[in-house]
Formats: structure tokens, C-alpha cells, sequence
């Protein structure tokens, strides 16, 4: 669980993660950016899960947890693609 950022990633955010784009159907990870608020829950920390939809400038992401499949409302600063 990430819990400080590295030294040299401090301060504000990269604005390319800010207001980077995913297509449906799209494979992405979550990732906390930890100097933003409100935080969401640390469960999700480093779980991967499918693009569903945009809900304004968020997006639905479905991610199973354990037997269930559950969505998430998840601002693209907390996401990073899956190759």
C-alpha cells in the first residue's frame, strides 16, 4: 500500500495524467494519487479492472471483487493504462 509519494514525484500533478483519455472496453489499473482529496478507498489500491463509460469528466470502471463484479466512479488522475 502506497502510503508517500518518491521525493522527486512531490508537488503537483503531471497534467498529462490530469486529463489523459481511455476508450471503452480499456484495461487500466488504480493507482491513488496521493496528493489529491478526497481519497477513495484503499482497497482499491492496485487493482485492475475494465472502462465501462464516462460519467462527466470521471470514468465507470468494473472491478471484481472476489465472486462479484462491482463499478467505481474513478477520476483519470488514479488510473494507468494495462499493456
Amino acid at each position: 500500500m502506497i502510503k508517500r509519494k518518491n521525493v522527486r514525484q512531490r508537488g503537483k500533478v503531471s497534467l498529462s495524467n490530469y486529463f489523459q483519455s481511455f476508450k471503452d472496453g480499456e484495461r487500466v489499473t488504480v493507482i491513488r494519487e496521493l496528493s489529491l482529496h478526497p481519497k477513495f478507498p484503499k482497497t482499491l489500491q492496485g487493482r485492475s479492472g475494465m472502462v465501462n463509460g464516462k460519467r462527466g469528466k470521471s470514468y465507470i470502471v468494473k472491478i471484481n471483487d472476489v465472486n462479484k463484479e462491482k463499478t467505481y466512479l474513478i477520476h483519470p488522475v488514479h488510473l494507468r493504462r494495462l499493456q
